[in-house]
């Protein structure tokens, strides 16, 4: 057989593709190679390496537009926000307007600071727990320093006397500004009263001159005082004695101030000669108050007519056959007597309790108001919505100006309220009162008696003034009355539990006592005894109608034993 040659063998040995070398034959490729040829005097010997062109014609055109958007957008919101904070600001600068009443005539800052020291003291606004009277009362001094001021809000001002009238201890007396007008005069008073408040509240209080921080005087470091009251934690360390001073005027700057003003109404110097005399009572200067409230009492008696006196000089008890007495002479008979009542002259405020009650109850009634009459076209939705809108583009007209006090007042709630609490305090002299052992108990009853009409008649004007529908306007009550009102229902109501409440321990100590003298101590509880007796009943009667008078005084009522509320 004929041998086979080994050169096939040979060719299916080759591989497919050419082998790696370090210098590949382009010519066998059949793609045009990618780069350039490099040829010596083409090239340079510099290497260059392309960059990207990142902006652009279109570029900076469309970054333009962007920051031009985007400042109008900042200058429209920007705008916004301005506008709506002056808009915020001018609501409230008008809600405030509407709630204090400042005088129309006052600069722009005196009214914000009337604001702001009426918001202070407000409960209803006020920010706090707590009355800030530093604050109120730098706004109110600062109020009246621009009230004062010739050059400010104090045009016209006339001094009452060659440069003021000064008084020691007190400085210059008042201003005559019966040429003011009633707002600015009203707006005046109540400042000066607003002073007289705070410095009430801060006479105790001195100020740290380095630090200008305001602390009790308890709290200062010196000689006068070896043991001072630590500061809260967190609050500023004590200040030394001889870096304070007091931090507002006395009390009496500003009702001497009042007093001797000439301009203001009889109420408003009454009110004035009051309220320093309460003051007087506070800091323990009986005398110096007595003669406080014998001043009130010829202020309010100046308006009363010549031909007889409507009280008696000395004991000051109102007189029978008189006209009915003016307002100002019945608050500043009570105050007497209040004053003689907490100076333990029982014998002396009885009476003119009496007579004050007396007087109260001989007032006239008032006069019918006629029913509302209102017209179906006055009461549709459109001229509700109309009248709406009229309250909040129309300013509304100034308040009238109060009454002087100068005439009698009309038996209305708030009178019938203020009878109640004369006949609480008559009640707690008659059951205080122990003049021999065999009236004791009788006295005790008769104060009972006293003090039980005068819840009744105090919860019953609170419930009237809570109905819908009332018929007439002389058993509304606003919200100076509903203050006095609760305020007096609270004290009765308190008064008739401390007073049944003692009856009834002394009830259940003298049954003690008689079961243990009749027999042996075997027999407590087996006797007649546990019976609950008629103070003991009453007290369950107590407590049953504090439970339903706390929706009137907005109390919410304790839990129980087994810690749910009780149900009303």
């Amino acid at each position: 057989m004929r041998p086979r040659l080994p050169i096939r063998r040979i060719l299916f040995l080759r591989p497919f593709r050419p082998p790696n070398t370090t210098n590949p034959r382009f010519f066998a490729l059949n793609s045009v190679p990618r780069t350039r040829p490099n040829l010596p005097y083409l090239s340079s010997t510099t290497i260059y390496q392309p960059r990207n062109r990142y902006l652009t014609t279109e570029t900076k055109i469309w970054l333009k537009s962007e920051v031009k958007k985007g400042l109008k957008i900042t200058a429209y919101v920007y705008t916004f926000f301005v506008l709506a904070t002056v808009i915020a600001f001018g609501v409230h600068f008008e809600i405030k307007e509407r709630a204090y009443n400042p005088a129309p005539e006052w600069s722009w800052i005196t009214r914000q600071f009337y604001h702001s020291a009426k918001g202070k003291e407000d409960e209803e606004t006020r920010d706090v727990a707590y009355t800030d009277y530093a604050a109120a009362g730098q706004y109110y001094l600062k109020i009246i320093a621009r009230l004062e001021d010739p050059n400010i809000d104090g045009a016209g001002l006339i001094e009452q006397g060659e440069g003021g009238i000064l008084v020691e201890g007190i400085g210059k007396t008042g201003y005559d500004i019966a040429n003011k007008s009633e707002p600015w005069r009203r707006g005046y008073y109540e400042s000066l009263m607003g002073a007289a408040r705070a410095a009430e509240h801060l006479e105790d209080c001195v100020i740290d001159t380095k630090r200008g921080v305001v602390f009790p005087r308890s709290m200062v470091m010196g000689s006068s005082n070896p043991n001072p009251r630590p500061v809260p934690v967190g609050a500023y360390s004590a200040p030394k004695e001889e870096d304070c001073e007091p931090f507002f005027a006395a009390p009496e700057t500003f009702y001497m101030k009042i007093l001797t003003t000439s301009g203001f109404t009889e109420k408003q110097r009454v009110d004035a000669a009051l309220a320093y005399g309460a003051w007087l009572d506070f800091k323990n200067s009986p005398n110096t108050a007595l003669e406080m409230y014998k001043w009130a009492l010829d202020i309010a008696a100046s308006s009363s007519p010549q031909d007889k006196p409507p009280s008696d000089p000395k004991t000051h008890i109102l007189s029978l056959n008189t006209t009915p007495p003016s307002e100002n002479l019945l608050t500043a008979t009570t105050a007497l007597a209040i004053h003689h009542a907490t100076t333990s002259n029982l014998s002396l405020a009885l009476p003119i309790f009496l007579s004050v009650l007396r007087a109260r109850r001989s007032l006239p009634e008032p006069p019918p108001s006629p029913p509302s009459q209102e017209s179906p076209s006055k009461s549709g939705i459109p001229n509700k919505i109309l009248d709406v809108l009229k309250s909040i583009f129309i300013q509304p007209p100034f308040p009238p100006s109060p009454p002087d006090g100068t005439h009698p007042p009309v038996r209305t709630a708030h009178e019938k309220c203020l009878e109640a609490g004369l006949m609480t305090n008559i009640g707690e002299i008659l059951y205080a009162s122990q003049s021999s052992s065999s009236n004791s108990i009788r006295s005790r009853e008769d104060g009972l008696a006293w003090t039980r009409e005068a819840v009744d008649i105090a919860e019953e004007q609170l419930r009237l003034s809570r109905t819908s529908s009332l018929q007439s306007k002389s058993q509304e009550l606003d919200k100076e009355g509903r203050k006095a009102c609760k305020q007096c229902l609270q004290v009765a109501l308190e008064n008739w539990e401390k007073m049944v409440g003692r009856l009834a321990r002394e009830e259940r100590e003298g049954k003690i006592k008689g079961r243990v003298t009749k027999g042996s101590w075997w027999a407590v509880g087996k006797e007649d005894g546990d019976v609950v007796g008629r103070w003991g009943s009453e007290e369950g009667v107590v407590r049953d109608r504090k439970r339903r008078i706390g929706e009137l005084l907005d109390i919410v009522p304790a839990p129980d034993a087994r810690g749910v509320p009780w149900k009303i």
